[in-house]
């Protein structure tokens, strides 16, 4: 498993493909202050369809300057949701909460 580079999420048309897929989101610059540390990742999702996930991220968050990355390496008879929730449980044990874009408030 391996993710492509990261991208500006306002060039998720370019960048995004079609398909299933794991997508991060952090901050361009800086870092996020944590209950256990500062992270500058804010999202992971698992889709079925990375662009329009991207590209409605892109709409949601228009004004932020946010990036994007997406597997681009899968290893056959992965499951992709359970590997997203894998990222999220280590985010969670390192950082003490969810990411900003899933606790919000």
């Amino acid at each position: 498993m391996r993710f492509g580079p990261w991208y500006p999420l306002t060039a998720a048309a370019e960048y995004a493909p079609a398909g299933e897929g794991v997508v991060q989101l952090r901050v361009a610059q800086g870092l996020i202050d944590y209950p256990t540390g500062k992270s500058a990742m804010v999202w992971y999702g698992h889709t079925t369809d990375v662009r329009t996930v991207a590209l409605a991220l892109a709409r949601a968050h228009a004004g932020k300057d946010l990036w994007c990355r997406h597997l681009i390496e899968i290893a056959d008879a992965t499951d992709l949701a359970g590997f997203c929730a894998k990222l999220r449980d280590e985010f969670v044990r390192r950082f003490g909460t969810p990411p900003v874009f899933e606790n919000p408030g």
